[in-house]
C-alpha cells in the first residue's frame, strides 16, 4: 500500500533523512521505533505532506504523494494522528469529529462514520457533548484518532499515541491500535515505547539518526539484542 524509496530530507543544512526505504502492505500495522530525534515524526510529515522531500519516491497505491497538495491527501484515503493530539480545545467531541469529515459531502456517510468511531470508543459517544480541552489526555488521544478514522482511510499515521499518558492508558491506548489493526485498517504507527509498538506490531523498522539501521518481522526485533539494550531496556 504505501512505499517509500531512497527518502531524503533536509532541514537546511540539517539531512535528516538519509535515504530511507520502508513499505506498509495493506492491513498491515508497522511500527517505527527510535530515540528522539531520529526522524521519526518527520517521516511521517514528509509522507502526509508537511514536508517536502529532497528526493526519493513515496506512493500510497501506485500514487505519487508528493505531487499531491497536502490539504488534499486526504481524499487518497491517508489519515494522520499528529504527536501531541491538537483537539479543538474550544469545540465539542462530536465537533471534533466532524471537523475530521470535512471533506465529505455526504452527510449520510458522516453520520455513519461518526457510529463507526462512536463503536471503537463508547467513551467518546458518552462525552460527544463535553468540550474537548476538559478531556483527559487518554480521552483526548482517543478523540484525535477518532477523527482521523471519518473518512474511513485507507491507512492511518499514527504519531506518539503514548506521548504523557499513564501506564495505564498506554495499556489502553494500545489495546485500541490492536483492535483498528484487527478490524482491517493499515497502520504506520511512531512510537518512543518501543516495547508496546513491538507487541502490537507485524513488522517494524528501526530508525537512527536518519537512517534505517534494523527492520524485520516485530517479534523477531523485540528478541534482538541490539534492539533489548538500546530501546528495551534489557
Amino acid at each position: 500500500m504505501l512505499e517509500i524509496r531512497d527518502l531524503n530530507v533536509h532541514y537546511g543544512a540539517i539531512h535528516a533523512l538519509k535515504g530511507i526505504s520502508l513499505t506498509v502492505g495493506d492491513g498491515e500495522l508497522v511500527s517505527l521505533i527510535g530515540a528522539n530525534g531520529a526522524g521519526k515524526t518527520t517521516t511521517l510529515h514528509t509522507i502526509s505532506g508537511l514536508l517536502r522531500a529532497t528526493s526519493g519516491s513515496i506512493t500510497l497505491d501506485g500514487a505519487d504523494l508528493q505531487k499531491v497538495p497536502a490539504n488534499t491527501i486526504i481524499n487518497l484515503g491517508l489519515a494522520h494522528v499528529p504527536e501531541g493530539r491538537h483537539v479543538f480545545a474550544s469545540m465539542t467531541v462530536e465537533e471534533n469529529l466532524k471537523m475530521g469529515a470535512y471533506t465529505l459531502r455526504d452527510a449520510k456517510r458522516v453520520a455513519a462514520n461518526m457510529e463507526k468511531v462512536y463503536g471503537h470508543f463508547p467513551r467518546l459517544q458518552e462525552r460527544r457533548r463535553q468540550l474537548a480541552g476538559t478531556l483527559s489526555g487518554g480521552e483526548q488521544q482517543m478523540l484525535a484518532t477518532g477523527r482521523a478514522l471519518m473518512t474511513d482511510p485507507k491507512m492511518v499515521l499514527m504519531d506518539e499515541p503514548s506521548m504523557g499518558l499513564s501506564p495505564i492508558l498506554v495499556k489502553e491506548i494500545f489495546k485500541i491500535i490492536r483492535e483498528l489493526h484487527e478490524s482491517g485498517i493499515t497502520i504506520l504507527l511512531v512510537e518512543q515505547n518501543a516495547k508496546m509498538a513491538l507487541s502490537v506490531s507485524d513488522r517494524a523498522y528501526v530508525l537512527e539518526t536518519g537512517s534505517i539501521s534494523m527492520e524485520g518481522p516485530a517479534a523477531q526485533l523485540a528478541e534482538d539484542d541490539r534492539v533489548r539494550k538500546a530501546y528495551l531496556g534489557a
